[in-house]
């Protein structure tokens, strides 16, 4: 349930961001649900507004990112599109957005019911982790209204799935069940939807109980090895480790490691 960490609520127009500073987790909310929370310009800004501004909040060691049981996000704005022309587009610019989104420092997990389709499986494999609904339901139909994916699905569902499955997807537009997901390891849980948000918690408040410094340096290391060829990802993993050992969190971790108790990690 929501509630679990409904604290301090502030609306934006087209999502809702929620804190608790207790357990260290922000919560946001997609906040279309009459066009099945459709990914416009509008609300893109302020999603990347939004993670910007917990991205530096200190007192925030994890970010949730959901929609509603029946829809995570059903795909990009059609209507806002469809009128436009290629300068148009390349004007707009509108994947400047989801590139600062990719920057998201601290740990960023989706929960997803419903519908996660075109633009909203783009933005649900932008995340670090996905819990899943059983109903959830993930796919690239770009296809079918005559376009591709553009916002990483290619490539996304390609390193997650492998070329086959992906190809697959991309060229026909099908959709993939939670259950497949799971086994194809898009996702990292399936659960009953009434719950998938209780377990989407209990994953962050477990992330969030560990050092924010290691876990913003680990995520980095995670995203780096897609990016660069084993050596290269092997030498900034031993870097960032390294830059650990000059933190108070390193010395509290390993002290209460030799002293059987638990860790008071505080970002520093």
């Amino acid at each position: 349930m929501l509630e679990i960490i409904l604290k301090s609520l502030f609306m934006i127009n087209m999502i809702k961001v929620t804190n608790n500073y207790q357990e260290h987790i922000a919560l946001i909310e997609l906040n279309r649900p009459n066009e099945l929370n459709a990914l416009n310009l509008q609300l893109m800004q302020e999603l990347r507004d939004a993670l910007k501004a917990l991205d530096q909040d200190d007192a925030v060691r994890v970010i949730i990112l959901t929609g509603n049981k029946k829809a995570f996000a059903a795909g990009a704005d059609i209507k806002e599109m469809s009128g436009k022309k290629s300068v148009d587009m390349l004007k707009i610019d509108q994947f400047s957005t989801w590139d600062q989104i990719k920057k998201t420092k601290k740990p960023l997990i989706a929960a997803v019911s419903g519908f996660a389709l075109g633009g909203g499986c783009e933005l649900a494999m932008t995340c670090d982790m996905i819990i899943a609904s059983e109903s959830a339901m993930f796919g690239q139909p770009e296809i079918k209204i005559g376009v591709m994916p553009g916002a990483g699905g290619t490539q996304r569902l390609t390193r997650a799935l492998g070329k086959a499955r992906a190809m697959e997807m991309v060229l026909t537009g099908r959709f993939m069940t939670a259950k497949e997901a799971l086994e194809a390891g898009l996702v990292n849980k399936v659960v009953p939807e009434e719950i998938y948000m209780q377990e989407t918690v209990r994953l962050a408040k477990e992330i969030a109980a560990m050092s924010p410094l290691a876990t913003v340096l680990a995520k980095e290391a995670v995203n780096r090895a897609h990016e660069v060829h084993l050596e290269e990802g092997l030498h900034f993993e031993r870097k960032n480790f390294y830059l650990l050992f000059s933190s108070e969190d390193q010395k509290e971790g390993m002290q209460a490691f030799i002293e059987k108790r638990k860790p008071r990690f505080k970002g520093k």
